[in-house]
């Protein structure tokens, strides 16, 4: 543990370490169909094209979850106590989480995200806002089981996970993901999370095809860092971006395609791309606010609260652990 610009740092990425890059690129190239996992995407570049995304006018999901927030907060407080201790799953800026840290008035926070860099910049700056509260970070993959800092106050925890990240998660996944939550929260210990539901084909598909181009330029950023970070010839510009809803699985699935054959070079290994063939980069998941509490109580979750916006767009639940 370190403490930079009044932030308890905590590098937790080999406690409980999964693929790294290489590994996870060198599976997902060879598969059929190809793949690639969606938490490489946040390197300190991807990172700060997501937060564009989240400003583009089609994506939704941002501006409607901090709606729902600012409504629902003096309720968030009243059902977590004003003593809880407050976790971010993927705390990406902490622009959200200001809500619930100016309503609740915690004693302590804990921001868990992959990107380094991003997430001590993000805790700095709520460090320096917040002069009262004691701010942590922890760099750590939360796919994986989760063990929280020995120094950070764990007593009364509110796990907060916005954005409707568990939808990146096949519902499979999520159970799992969930249940290794429901491990570390204590009996009572409150989840907080976001989830977009599903909606019309035409809504979803321009989230994640803005006119600007951010999130073509979010996934194609992907294959800039393996070729950055890894021994390849990739070149990115020789794929396009594609995202749309398979009805059918209820998710948004994003791909990057090569619209000729080509052949790439990953250190010494060589993956052919069929024209027309796809790297499948991302899933987002959309379900009814019905179908995810059935989902959570799976894993030991029951409802307490849930509050949506007046399209129905998107839902914010509150679970307790059981």
């Amino acid at each position: 543990m370190s403490v930079q610009h009044d932030v308890h740092f905590h590098d937790l990425r080999h406690s409980a370490p999964g693929p790294g890059l290489r590994e996870s690129v060198l599976a997902g190239f060879a598969a059929e169909p190809k793949w690639a996992s969606p938490k490489f995407f946040y390197d300190r570049r991807g990172s700060e094209l997501f937060e564009q995304i989240c400003r583009q006018p089609e994506y939704y999901l941002t501006s409607t979850e901090e709606a729902i927030l600012t409504r629902a907060a003096a309720d968030i407080a009243e059902i977590a106590g004003h003593h809880a201790n407050l976790v971010e799953l993927g705390s990406g800026a902490s622009r959200k989480v200001r809500l619930l840290l100016e309503a609740m008035h915690p004693a302590s926070y804990l921001g868990i995200d992959i990107s380094r860099d991003f997430l001590l910049d993000s805790t700095a700056r709520l460090a320096d806002d917040y002069p009262w509260l004691d701010v942590h970070a922890a760099c750590a993959d939360f796919c994986q089981p989760l063990r929280l800092p020995d120094d950070f106050d764990s007593e009364h925890p509110l796990a907060f996970f916005p954005g409707s990240s568990i939808g990146n998660f096949t519902p499979a996944e999520a159970v799992t993901l969930l249940a290794n939550l429901h491990e570390w929260l204590p009996p009572g210990g409150g989840l907080l999370i976001g989830i977009d539901l599903v909606k019309d084909r035409q809504v979803l598909e321009a989230a994640y095809n803005d006119a600007a181009g951010v999130t073509a330029a979010f996934n194609l950023n992907l294959l800039e860092r393996i070729r950055h970070e890894l021994d390849s010839d990739i070149e990115p510009e020789r794929f396009v971006h594609r995202a749309f809803f398979n009805e059918h699985e209820s998710r948004i699935e994003m791909h990057l395609v090569s619209p000729q054959a080509q052949r790439v070079r990953i250190e010494d290994r060589r993956f052919a791309f069929a024209a027309g063939e796809s790297l499948h980069t991302e899933n987002s998941y959309k379900y009814s606010a019905e179908g995810f509490r059935e989902l959570a109580g799976r894993a030991g979750f029951r409802p307490l609260a849930s509050w949506s916006d007046p399209r129905g767009l998107f839902s914010v639940q509150y679970l307790e652990r059981e």
